[in-house]
């Protein structure tokens, strides 16, 4: 008996992403759609439609289908606009779905944005704070989303031009390798 990954769609929007006011029907029916199994490792497909973040590689984490719902609505994306998606392919996969140009930044050094002049920016993985590269990499009127942990772990909107993220909603996410808090001594 084989797994019913299209079952498993609809009923991964229908229970965690619209009951979590998710209200936008371009993100419901990219969602139902779009196969986020093939964005899992091998191993983990079954995962795809959990409530659960999974590490889709070393370092690299995909959010939860509600938070990564919760986040592209938050951005507000417009068919026509840049994106820079980095470490987030399932999220560049729901935008390039809304008529977004996405590029993909999922190798080399994360901290430097590739190329500029985007209207958003998005990372599915946490960080410690976001990288000035990333919001530098904004247009006017542009958007950065990413959850930020630092004490307090949730997802924050950046708006262009901002030194300081509006938070959106509480998210618990791992990591992205190399942005963790670091730590030091000082008196």
């Amino acid at each position: 008996m084989s797994f019913d990954f299209a079952a498993a769609r609809a009923n991964m929007v229908d229970s965690q992403v619209r009951p979590s006011d998710v209200t936008d029907p371009r993100i419901h029916h990219a969602m139902r759609t779009l196969p986020r199994e093939e964005f899992m490792p091998e191993g983990k497909r079954h995962l795809a439609y959990a409530d659960v973040q999974v590490e889709y590689a070393p370092g690299r984490f995909l959010l939860k289908p509600r938070d990564v719902a919760k986040l592209l609505q938050a951005l507000e994306p417009r068919a026509g606009e840049r994106a820079l998606a980095i470490a987030a392919p399932y999220a560049a996969a729901v935008l390039e779905s809304l008529g977004v140009e996405v590029t993909r930044q999922d190798e080399g050094d994360l901290s430097s944005a590739q190329g500029g002049d985007y209207d958003l920016v998005v990372c599915e993985s946490a960080v410690a704070k976001a990288p000035a590269a990333w919001l530098a990499a904004l247009k006017p009127g542009g958007r950065l989303g990413v959850v930020e942990r630092n004490g307090v772990s949730r997802a924050v909107i950046y708006p262009h031009g901002a030194t300081a993220g509006r938070p959106a909603f509480d998210a618990a996410q791992g990591f992205l390798a190399g942005f963790e808090p670091q730590h030091g001594f000082a008196f």
